[in-house]
């Protein structure tokens, strides 16, 4: 009884600092407030229990009281969006919200091209350059070069391959963009994931020193060759209608 007490109380603490928060805050940035109140002087008995809870225990409290309030009907919800949460206003009251607050820039539209080659990049990430054009069937420089430059991508490392080309993989900016809480969010493409691509054979000596350097020195047997180019709009048609749903997100309240 008492631990179900202290569960609902939990819940309206992370509530409360939500609500008041000029941001959205993370699961470990609420574990960091709950501590920083418990090791104040004089800090409350009950206070001093929320000090360093497990992740899990504030996960799950966030998690139920997101139950709640979808539940309870009203205009807004608990959202978690890029791993942090935050209270959102739903999309049919955009109007009066625009109305009060006024409009915000918000980022241009992304082209077809540099949706298509996201939705590779999001799949299938960590993924090369050459990885990206095999599939596509087109050059992508200059679409690398703008989903860098909007953070939706960022460089993770070289790969071990002859010539030791970047690798790309999808940032928090992506996450946010497409309003999910993590990767394993993204809708379903199976067929986009076993689109075989041509890769380098592997490098035969490696710098010991390096982090990246494979525990064993082999070189890796090639792959089939690329099947026909297929548009990824085709392969994964969500992935522009998930941009669409973003085009007037809720407003945070």
């Amino acid at each position: 009884m008492v631990q179900q007490l202290f569960f609902m109380e939990l819940k309206f603490i992370l509530e409360s600092l939500l609500i008041a928060a000029p941001k959205p805050l993370a699961p470990g940035e609420l574990r960091e407030i709950l501590t920083k109140a418990a090791d104040e002087e004089g800090a409350a008995e009950h206070v001093r229990a929320c000090r360093k809870l497990p992740i899990e225990q504030i996960n799950d409290a966030l998690t139920e009281l997101a139950r709640e309030h979808e539940a309870a009907g009203r205009s807004y919800r608990l959202a978690c969006v890029a791993g942090a949460w935050q209270f959102v206003t739903l999309a049919e009251f955009a109007p009066w919200l625009r109305a009060f607050v006024g409009v915000k820039n918000r980022p241009t539209k992304l082209s077809q091209p540099a949706l298509e080659s996201l939705a590779v990049i999001a799949y299938r990430q960590p993924v090369t350059r050459a990885e990206i054009e095999q599939i596509r069937g087109v050059a992508v420089d200059g679409v690398i070069a703008t989903l860098k430059e909007r953070g939706l991508i960022e460089e993770a490392g070289r790969a071990e391959v002859i010539g030791r080309p970047m690798q790309y993989a999808t940032g928090a900016a992506f996450l946010e963009y497409f309003g999910l809480s993590s990767l394993e969010a993204l809708p379903a493409a199976d067929e986009l994931r076993r689109i075989p691509v041509q890769r380098p054979d592997s490098l035969l000596t490696v710098d010991p020193g390096l982090a990246t350097a494979p525990t064993e020195q082999l070189t890796l047997p090639t792959e089939p060759a690329p099947a026909p180019a297929e548009t990824v709009s085709e392969i994964a048609p969500s992935a522009d209608s998930a941009v669409e749903s973003t085009e007037t997100p809720p407003a945070v309240s």
